[in-house]
């Protein structure tokens, strides 16, 4: 039963899709939460973890939302105040693009205690199911992260300085403006530089192709590869030990 004092509010990472990258910590915070407050990018499955808990589904999708960041941060600090153990868990690792920041300020500020707990960032899990390597001695040494839009909803800057780099480039949420993140980087690197899709990733519904800067558009727009995707740019994209599972077009050549 839960105490008459204040709850807990602990923001779990779900992991990229694949129920079985749940970490035990995370599985152990599903299991005691009284509350869970779960994103669209969750496996369902994972909900089954604890049957007596309370699910509310709080997901935002481009043209779709169910709660408003304030009204989810509100529902957070409701339910613990009635000193209930509240789950937040969210696709991929919480504090990745993941607007972890207000739910944790809005818990603070209510003195409600907080825990994260990490989970395996979609970026990651996906690139070691297909064996692309994020980084590779005296080829690609680093790897960026960049997220396709920012808040105003124009494409973020950064994406123009990963593109001068030599590291291995991964996009997150940029499928919306694919034609102009593509653009970007042909004004810094060739049109055969390799780059992969995948939709869905770590999931029964995940698609993949590899094409280059010259082809990809055109290979998406031939596929229908949609949101949920990530985009990786560079020699990892293409590399002789990458497996793609679902792989529906492989057209890059090696540099």
């Amino acid at each position: 039963m839960p105490s008459l004092n204040k709850g807990t509010v602990t923001l779990v990472g779900a992991g990229p899709g694949d129920p079985d990258l749940l970490t035990i910590k995370g599985l152990k915070a599903i299991q005691k939460a009284h509350v869970i407050l779960y994103d669209a990018l969750i496996n369902p499955v994972l909900l089954e973890h604890n049957p007596h808990a309370d699910k509310i589904f709080v997901g935002k999708r481009r043209g779709f939302v169910k709660k408003s960041q304030a009204e989810i941060n509100a529902l957070i600090v409701l339910y613990a105040s009635r000193g209930l153990d509240v789950i937040r868990l969210k696709g991929g690792d919480p504090l990745v693009f993941g607007r972890a920041c207000e739910e944790l300020e809005a818990a603070k500020e209510a003195g409600i205690p907080t825990a994260v707990v990490a989970g395996i960032a979609s970026y990651s899990g996906i690139a070691a199911q297909h064996q692309i390597p994020l980084t590779k001695r005296a080829e690609h040494e680093s790897f960026w992260v960049v997220t396709g839009h920012i808040r105003s909803g124009k494409m973020s800057d950064d994406i123009a300085l990963a593109a001068q780099s030599t590291a291995t480039v991964i996009v997150l949420m940029g499928m919306r403006f694919l034609p102009d993140i593509v653009n970007t980087f042909k004004q810094y690197k060739q049109g055969n530089h390799p780059v992969a899709v995948i939709q869905n990733g770590t999931t029964k519904a995940e698609r993949s192709l590899v094409a280059d800067l010259d082809t990809i558009i055109e290979q998406v727009d031939q596929h229908h590869i949609e949101n949920p995707a990530i985009l990786i740019f560079g020699l990892a994209a293409n590399d002789p030990i990458s497996h793609y599972k679902n792989l529906v077009q492989r057209e890059a050549i090696t540099l």
